[in-house]
């Protein structure tokens, strides 16, 4: 099952995505306006129900996607997660023995096939694909053994970052992080039904073609449990947040010269059972 936020004529709808398009299935639960609410509720082996036997509602090239979970409360973001990323920093060379956070706000991420942007104020943007967890239930002080039961749904994300705004301030990152419409997530959500959806996922990213970045989440520094533990043990998780994971080396930043991403060019997130994030640059106007 694949449940995408979209919209048509500026008009919002989720629904299942099916070949070929969507069968829109939020006019049928008008007391959950979105996708959010559905994952408050677990109401997706309901909206599956809802939609057996029915038609296409509207095509592929009609639509157009949104990040799934419209205004999420928060949007935190695990830095420095894979032991390749981790050896990138001088002082690297030992896992770190807490994770990196920080925030976003959803304003600076579109939807899959929708385009990124490349700011005028900088010419450093770069990638970063990561598996993204969708809380869907509350919780605080999440003992990890428990952590998987407050998970509602996984999808992808392309972190994109400006990288020389990152490195503005001495102790945080927020500015290179925080550029409108500068990332991504999608294409849609993959309902939560088991630990196993969860394990050796294979994640790669690539620029026009070319694969830039691939590694597999079971070599992650802080698993998805301890995650969710961590963040709970500060504040309180709520349906609908959501965790961006981490991402492997292989950023453009670390190429001799950089890679960075210009106009035109494809970032492809793909992942096992998720899918592929698709998106395109453009300048910003």
């Amino acid at each position: 099952m694949k449940f995408a936020s979209y919209s048509k004529d500026n008009e919002l709808f989720y629904g299942l995505k099916t070949k070929g398009g969507m069968i829109a299935l939020s006019p049928e639960f008008p007391d959950w306006p979105t996708l959010r609410e559905v994952v408050e509720n677990s109401g997706f082996k309901e909206l599956q129900a809802a939609s057996e036997g029915r038609p296409l509602t509207h095509r592929e090239d009609e639509i157009v996607y949104e990040i799934p979970i419209p205004r999420p409360e928060k949007i935190i973001c695990v830095g420095v997660n894979y032991p390749a990323r981790n050896a990138e920093y001088k002082d690297g060379q030992e896992a770190p023995k807490f994770p990196s956070l920080f925030i976003r706000f959803a304003r600076t991420f579109v939807g899959h096939n929708c385009e990124v942007v490349k700011p005028q104020i900088s010419d450093q943007l770069d990638y970063e694909g990561e598996v993204v967890l969708v809380i869907g239930k509350e919780g605080r002080h999440i003992p990890r053994g428990r952590a998987f039961d407050h998970i509602g749904a996984i999808t992808l994300c392309n972190e994109g970052t400006i990288r020389d705004w990152v490195r503005h301030a001495k102790f945080n990152v927020t500015q290179g992080k925080n550029f409108e419409k500068s990332g991504s997530i999608g294409p849609w959500l993959v309902p939560f039904m088991s630990p196993n959806q969860l394990k050796n996922i294979e994640l790669t990213t690539r620029v026009n073609g070319e694969v830039r970045q691939q590694d597999n989440t079971d070599r992650m520094i802080f698993s998805f449990d301890y995650i969710i533990n961590y963040i709970s043990t500060f504040v309180t998780l709520i349906p609908g947040d959501v965790i961006i994971t981490g991402t492997p080396t292989g950023a453009g930043a670390r190429f001799d010269p950089p890679k960075w991403l210009k106009r035109g060019d494809i970032i492809e997130v793909e992942a096992s059972g998720l899918g592929v994030l698709r998106n395109t640059v453009k300048d910003e106007e």
